[in-house]
C-alpha cells in the first residue's frame, strides 16, 4: 500500500482507493462517505480527500446531498443506456482509427481475449468474461493514436465499471452476441476493411446491448 502511494499523487492515492470500493461494491449506492474516516484509514490530511471526492463527483459515481453530505450515487438507468450510447460512437471511431495502426501482436491479443470469453462464457464465469471484455475493448481504443479519445473513452468506462459490475445489465443472450461480434470486429480489422464500415459495426456492436437492455426491461414489465 506505501509502495502505491509513493507512486501517485495523495488526491490520486485517495481517489483510487475510494474508486475501487465503489466498484467492487464495498461502498454501495447510498453509502456515506466519511472524510475524516478515510484520511485515517490511508494516513492521509482531509484535504487531498476532500479533492478526491470532488473529483469523483464530477465522474458520476459520488454525489453531495443536504444533511447527508457525500454518498455513493444510485444507479440511473436512464443515465446509464445514454452514456453507453454516448461510449457507441466514441468506440466506433477509435475502433475504425485502430485499424490503421494496430499491429499484428495486438490483433492476436484481441483474439486470445474472446477465445477466454467464449470459455469464461461456457463455464459461466461471469465475472471473467467481464474483465476480459474490458481487456478486448481497452486495448482496441489504446491503440488508436488519439490520446484525447483515450482519456474520454477511459473516463466513461471508470463511470460504467459499478453498474457493469453490479449486475444490473446483466443479459445473458446479448453476452453470447457478442462474443461473435469481437469475431467479425477482428475480422474486419484484419482484413483492412472501410474506414467507415468498421466505425459503423463497432459502433452498433455497443448499441446492441442498449437495445438487449431496453428489450430485457420490456419483458419483466
Amino acid at each position: 500500500m506505501e509502495n502505491q502511494k509513493d507512486k501517485m499523487s495523495k488526491t490520486e492515492y485517495a481517489r483510487e482507493f475510494i474508486r475501487s470500493r465503489i466498484v467492487d461494491g464495498t461502498y454501495g449506492p447510498g453509502y456515506r462517505i466519511v472524510i475524516d474516516q478515510i484520511a485515517k484509514q490511508l494516513k492521509l490530511s482531509i484535504i487531498p480527500v476532500r479533492e478526491a471526492i470532488r473529483q469523483l463527483e464530477a465522474d458520476g459515481l459520488i454525489q453531495y446531498k443536504r444533511y447527508s453530505g457525500a454518498i455513493v450515487s444510485k444507479i440511473n438507468e436512464k443515465e446509464y443506456l445514454e452514456t453507453l450510447s454516448v461510449l457507441a460512437v466514441l468506440e466506433g471511431y477509435a475502433t475504425a482509427l485502430s485499424s490503421r495502426l494496430i499491429t499484428v501482436e495486438a490483433i492476436n491479443k484481441l483474439e486470445y481475449f474472446n477465445t477466454g470469453m467464449n470459455e469464461a462464457l461456457f463455464n459461466f464465469e461471469f465475472e471473467q468474461f467481464g474483465e476480459l471484455n474490458n481487456k478486448f475493448h481497452t486495448l482496441i481504443y489504446e491503440n488508436c493514436g488519439n490520446s484525447y479519445l483515450k482519456k474520454e473513452i477511459k473516463q466513461i468506462w471508470q463511470r460504467m465499471d459499478r453498474v457493469r459490475k453490479s449486475g444490473f445489465t446483466f443479459v445473458p443472450q446479448r453476452i453470447r452476441e457478442s462474443v461473435k461480434e469481437h469475431d467479425l470486429i477482428i475480422k474486419m480489422m484484419k482484413n483492412h476493411e472501410d474506414f467507415s464500415k468498421i466505425e459503423e459495426y463497432a459502433r452498433q456492436h455497443k448499441l446492441n446491448m442498449v437495445s438487449a437492455f431496453q428489450s430485457r426491461k420490456t419483458k419483466i414489465e
